[in-house]
């Protein structure tokens, strides 16, 4: 397929943000992708956080990040650039490191500060629409920091839609609603047409009452945001990150992994409601 017949495909950019730490985020941005490229999409993923966890969980070396998300953040080069390839076939990676430390009192007076990555994002389209369509990305996702920065307001900013996990856990709620005022506040003013792609359950054990209190109360609170499938507590899950391997290629056969492959269908079918729409 032509570049021209791809340019009406723009990649879909999700923000996987939440304000809150320990609630899944990293492990749902790789093991998504991967679920996503199992399923036949091309994916690219940008690891914002400064701990790199993205990068690690996918076997990418410290010492083989020539350019990372930071230098995308200060112009230094472009994503397509940045993109490193994973040992996953159709997932590339910008990496990240340390560096994104110091990035927000670096461009903290900057009038473009909020719209960094929108702009990378928008040159990457851009880049996309001159590919074959078999080359092109068909989702970028976001790996935001456990926080409300100058990052995950570049995120959700450059963001078609945000996907929020939520840990099944006590003291899940808290700040979620917050989070969400966040949502609507960016919504308002940098980026109209921000919206919640879905909320994902994480970390979740059927065993206990209160792993299903927790996933009542949040069907509650965000009503058919909320995915049917939810990510069971495992310790596949767990593992596979300090192999550097996505779980679906540390064991594909656990329940997790199986798991993460119903959520990128749940995904998909979404988008395709959407754009019908």
């Amino acid at each position: 397929m032509t570049g021209a017949n791809s340019a009406s495909k723009r990649p879909r950019v999700l923000a996987i943000a939440n304000q809150k730490g320990g609630v899944g985020k990293t492990t749902t941005a790789i093991n998504l992708s991967t679920a996503l490229v199992a399923v036949g999409e091309r994916v690219l993923l940008v690891d914002l956080d400064s701990q790199g966890n993205a990068s690690t969980g996918l076997g990418i070396e410290p010492a083989d990040r020539a350019y990372t998300s930071y230098d995308v953040m200060v112009g230094k080069v472009s994503l397509a650039t940045a993109a490193l390839k994973t040992a996953v076939p159709g997932l590339d990676l910008v990496a990240a490191n340390v560096d994104l430390v110091g990035l927000e009192a670096e461009i903290f007076h900057e009038a473009d500060r909020p719209f960094r990555l929108r702009d990378a994002v928008a040159e990457l389209i851009q880049y996309c629409q001159g590919l074959p369509e078999d080359e092109s990305y068909s989702y970028l996702l976001i790996d935001c920091p456990p926080s409300v920065n100058t990052l995950t307001l570049n995120a959700m900013t450059a963001a078609d839609a945000v996907l929020v996990p939520v840990q099944c856990e006590f003291f899940a709620l808290e700040g979620i609603s917050q989070f969400k005022e966040t949502i609507d506040q960016i919504r308002g003013t940098l980026n109209p047409v921000l919206e919640i792609q879905g909320v994902v359950l994480t970390m979740h054990d059927a065993r206990t009452s209160l792993s299903k209190e927790v996933a009542e109360n949040v069907r509650e609170f965000f009503g058919p945001k909320v995915y049917n499938t939810v990510i069971p507590r495992n310790t596949r899950v767990a593992e596979a990150p300090s192999h550097g391997k996505p779980l679906l290629l540390y064991d594909y056969e656990c329940a997790g992994s199986q798991a993460y492959i119903r959520l990128a269908t749940e995904i998909i079918e979404r988008e395709r409601q959407f754009k019908a729409a």
